[in-house]
């Protein structure tokens, strides 16, 4: 790096870096750990997990997908392909929306609440394992306030946001 390089950015401090490093370091660890427990007990990836899970917490267990897609804060296309997977499966299905012609829902069906109860205990204690039983009460506090910001600043009210969904 030269001293021109270097004038212009303002790189992250030894500190900083150390933080960053073990950040990714931790959520790569964690994503997969999390990945590998729903694939092996639910033959699933954790965001089709997610996916699941946001439906059975819907109202009438359906969301309209663009909704979907907001809430799992992913691609439209991403969405598309995961709910064609779930609905091969028969966890899910597709409406039409009555009130738009180009509008659908996802529907948890009764199948999709029937792995999702199988899968969830086990999916519990992953997560209870791999990150809270490692922390004390006032680390996961700050660790979800934290978090908190982190997710405020990377998701803006205005129009013209550059969000998974809006893709």
């Amino acid at each position: 790096m030269n001293s021109d390089s270097a004038a212009r950015h303002r790189w992250l401090t030894d500190e900083e870096q150390r933080v960053w490093r073990a950040y990714l370091h931790a959520t790569t660890l964690l994503e997969d750990h999390l990945d590998r427990q729903l694939q092996r007990d639910a033959g699933m990836p954790h965001i089709y997990y997610g996916l699941l899970v946001t439906l059975a917490e819907a109202p009438r267990r359906r969301l309209r997908m663009t909704e979907l897609a907001m809430k799992a804060k992913i691609t439209r296309s991403r969405l598309s392909h995961a709910i064609a997977r779930l609905e091969k499966n028969g966890w899910v299905r597709r409406e039409d929306c009555s009130s738009d012609k180009r509008g659908q829902f996802a529907v948890l069906t009764e199948k999709g609440v029937e792995v999702l109860s199988r899968t969830a205990p086990g999916h519990v204690t992953a997560v209870r394992q791999a990150l809270f039983e490692r922390l004390s009460p006032e680390q996961q506090k700050t660790l979800g306030e934290i978090m908190e910001i982190v997710a405020e600043g990377l998701q803006p009210d205005e129009a013209g946001a550059d969000l998974p969904w809006l893709r």
